[in-house]
């Protein structure tokens, strides 16, 4: 094998197959970490519907999903598309990654890319499905961004490693302190949902799906929030003004005030745990339900970004998703009723975008706040 067959075809071939490989992995830890589960337990991938486990031999990268045509081989449910395009993009983006920049920033730099592009695709595809991100993924990617800030100097565009880390302690801080900036005004400006009603309604506090899903509150026939949804930290709580409450069907007396907080409630200032609780049911004239711009989850995640890419890639990226949020957000209340948008995806694309075009938008950037002082 020639030097320059090798450059030119072997190695991104084996630079696109281990893309595939990563993102059958990545299939893994999108199904699995939200719900908790070990992504090493059952070592081998399993129909989501039959639970069969799937043998080495039908388990080959985007060419099984082909093969079997998207159908589970025993059971023959649908096995979705999703799980061939996380590995084809997964694929793809190894593939660019080495071709763009194996050159300039070596095997550890290119790495660490993979490494990255990884954490931002597994976060993308569990925010659109549980609106939140794992901190195995923001944190544990925070750490190894600044390592590999250290390692690879050159992905933060510097020279020392002394250097690398601390662009990457710059870029993780500023990402942090002015998305959480975001969060905090967001919340003194919007950070209120007020249901007033004329007559009392029932409301009711559940699991209808059961235990492994989420649970609903329900104020009237028209109000519907999930618990992740309202209660984010410790401090937010629900206000309610109720004329009956019934834990598990049992009446209970509230002479003043009924709260809901995030691990219980409160009747008059006494607490019963949320587990000690099934069902919460009864009757209210008034309900104060909290509400974030945007979930702490994205707060971290841009963090990771930082730490990876720097202080450059945070303006950025933050920059581009508020564009794209806005526009695919339109789309979407145009042509749906549902209003839950996660802002996590648009973060991704956001970093995606300046990992592969960064330089010229950042030299663009510039030059224009530059010709704007002049």
């Amino acid at each position: 094998m020639s030097p320059e067959f090798a450059l030119h075809y072997f190695l991104p071939a084996v630079a696109f197959a281990m893309g595939a490989c990563i993102g059958s992995f990545l299939n893994v830890v999108i199904y699995r970490v939200p719900l908790g589960m070990s992504v090493g337990e059952p070592k081998r991938s399993f129909c989501p519907k039959c639970k069969k486990q799937i043998p080495a031999w039908l388990n080959i990268p985007l060419v099984t999903w082909l093969m079997l045509r998207g159908k589970c081989k025993w059971c023959k449910s649908e096995i979705s598309f999703r799980y061939f395009l996380v590995e084809l993009l997964t694929a793809i983006v190894f593939l660019a990654i080495w071709q763009l920049f194996f050159a300039s920033i070596g095997i550890w730099g290119v790495i660490g890319l993979w490494i990255f592009s990884s954490l931002l695709i597994a976060a993308t595809f569990i925010d659109f499905d549980h609106m939140i991100i794992p901190d195995s993924i923001t944190l544990g990617g925070l750490g190894a961004g600044l390592v590999f800030s250290a390692l690879v100097p050159a992905l933060q565009n510097e020279k020392t490693w002394q250097s690398g880390l601390l662009a990457g302690l710059v870029g993780a801080a500023l990402g942090f302190c002015l998305l959480w900036s975001i969060v905090l005004l967001g919340k003194l400006l919007f950070g209120q949902i007020k249901h007033e009603f004329e007559e009392p309604v029932d409301f009711e506090i559940s699991q209808p799906g059961g235990e492994e899903e989420s649970i609903i509150i329900q104020l009237g026939p028209e109000h519907q929030y999930e618990w992740h949804e309202v209660f984010h930290r410790q401090w937010d709580r629900m206000d309610m003004n109720v004329t009956e409450v019934r834990f598990n069907d049992e009446v209970q007396e509230v002479k003043d005030t009924f709260k809901i907080v995030g691990d219980g409630f409160f009747i008059d200032g006494e607490k019963t745990d949320l587990g000690n609780v099934k069902k919460v049911t009864g009757k209210c004239t008034r309900a104060v339900v909290p509400r974030e711009a945007m979930g702490f989850g994205d707060v971290k995640f841009i963090a990771m970004i930082g730490a990876f890419q720097g202080w450059q890639a945070v303006l950025i990226t933050i920059m581009a998703a508020c564009c794209i949020g806005a526009v695919i957000g339109s789309i979407q209340k145009i042509f749906s009723k549902d209003s839950k948008i996660p802002f996590g995806p648009y973060l991704a694309l956001g970093a995606f975008i300046f990992v592969f075009t960064g330089a010229a938008i950042w030299n663009w950037y510039a030059g224009m706040w530059q010709g704007a002082f002049r």
